[in-house]
């Protein structure tokens, strides 16, 4: 008698790309410490097959377990990923340094991931199918953490008079409140989801074209979503 694995017959299209993102985000995390610029573009493609599996699901249909591998992908690829990014970079910039460096270095991260999975698990209790959510989107805070790493951070870091590592380990703090807060974010539409999409992919491609134009431009777009769209986006929620 041959027995078929138990999933077979049981995933759909979106559920591939879904575990494709996961794997993305262990390949991201596994390349930190060694490229970090390939980590961040390993992120913003685990981005992008964040938002190809909606668009699957609306297209072929969604599965019983869509929701549940959404959101133990997001966890992988935009929880622990980003935090592994930022870890790594601070790690090279200040090596294995001790005090208060120390501590955010690795505490930082870390509350990054506690507050990325809380804000999944509540997301996929209470928001899935809803057109708002409360709290900063966790592959919204990835995406800007690496837009950022590949935009450049230098000239912004010598005119604050401080450290690219400062400035990322700053922003990650940051994205832990953020994404508990209650402050609502509507769902982009998907016209919007497909310029952001774009976007995204020209940066993995061509980060350094144009110099550095697309990362440049992905940062605004996701910055001005970040700071306007709880008042400014008009969607009915």
């Amino acid at each position: 008698m041959r027995v078929q694995p138990r999933f077979v017959g049981r995933i759909g299209p979106a559920d591939v790309v879904t575990v494709a993102n996961a794997a993305l985000g262990f390949a991201a995390a596994a390349v930190a410490t060694a490229d970090p610029a390939l980590a961040a573009r390993l992120l913003l493609l685990a981005a992008i097959a964040d938002g190809l599996d909606g668009v699957l699901a609306r297209q072929f249909g969604g599965t019983d377990v869509g929701q549940v591998l959404d959101s133990l992908a997001d966890v992988a690829s935009f929880a622990i990923a980003p935090a592994v990014f930022v870890f790594a970079v601070a790690r090279a910039e200040w090596g294995l340094a001790g005090g208060l460096t120390g501590v955010a270095t690795l505490l930082v991260p870390g509350l990054f991931v506690a507050a990325a999975v809380l804000r999944l698990g509540l997301y996929t209790a209470e928001d899935v199918g809803e057109a708002a959510t409360e709290g900063v989107q966790t592959t919204l805070a990835g995406t800007i953490l690496a837009a950022g790493y590949l935009a450049g951070l230098g000239p912004l870091a010598t005119a604050l008079g401080t450290s690219i590592a400062a400035i990322l380990l700053g922003t990650t703090g940051l994205f832990v409140y953020l994404m508990l807060a209650p402050v609502t974010y509507p769902e982009l539409f998907a016209r919007d989801a497909l310029v952001l999409g774009g976007l995204q992919a020209l940066a993995v491609l061509f980060p350094d074209a144009f110099g550095g134009t697309f990362p440049r431009s992905l940062l605004v777009a996701a910055l001005a979503y970040l700071l306007l769209a709880p008042r400014l986006y008009w969607r009915e929620i």
